[in-house]
């Protein structure tokens, strides 16, 4: 399994008492839980919302500002998505890319989408695209012998970041 180099990101969260959270959804995904909990987008790591979706940190990032976009509705496969929904979708992943570029300058970024778990999709029942920027080299020794990802910046750190380039929609970043 692979790990991670950095002191837990919810840790207020997961002490504080479960009484005072909000009850999600029972069986709802990860995402829908974090959209019914009561978090402010800063607690919950939503860097951007729209009419029909929205933009989260990806809470165990490849890279420092790897994004997810996702519908608010739980949809899982793309072809399920409305007419609205998917407009809005594609239109933010780009948004995402240029703000990444804006805000990291990486040498590329990867944009990814897993249908279905057999695809590798963790959360297959609520489809969102990975945003992910990418440096040459980025994939070093750490992953490859100690099996753990080493992340230059905290999670609340690179929603900030990404929050302060966020220009949308359809950005005029300088990119």
């Amino acid at each position: 399994m692979l790990e991670h180099l950095w002191n837990g990101w919810r840790s207020a969260y997961v002490t504080g008492s479960a009484d005072s959270r909000p009850v999600a959804t029972p069986g709802a995904s990860v995402f829908t839980q974090i959209l019914e909990s009561g978090l402010s987008d800063e607690d919950a790591h939503i860097v951007h919302r729209g009419s029909w979706c929205f933009v989260i940190m990806n809470a165990f990032p490849y890279t420092s500002g790897h994004l997810m976009v996702l519908p608010y509705r739980e949809v899982a496969e793309l072809e399920d998505l409305a007419p609205d929904e998917r407009s809005e979708l594609w239109a933010t992943v780009t948004d995402a890319v240029a703000t990444l570029k804006s805000a990291y300058r990486p040498e590329g970024v990867n944009v990814g989408v897993n249908l279905g778990q057999a695809a590798g999709g963790s959360v297959s029942r609520h489809l969102h695209v990975h945003v992910v920027p990418r440096w040459v080299g980025d994939a070093n020794f750490m992953t490859t012998v100690a099996n753990t990802r080493t992340l230059p910046e905290a999670l609340a750190e690179s929603a900030a970041k990404v929050r302060a380039h966020w220009r949308g929609p359809n950005l005029d970043a300088d990119v």
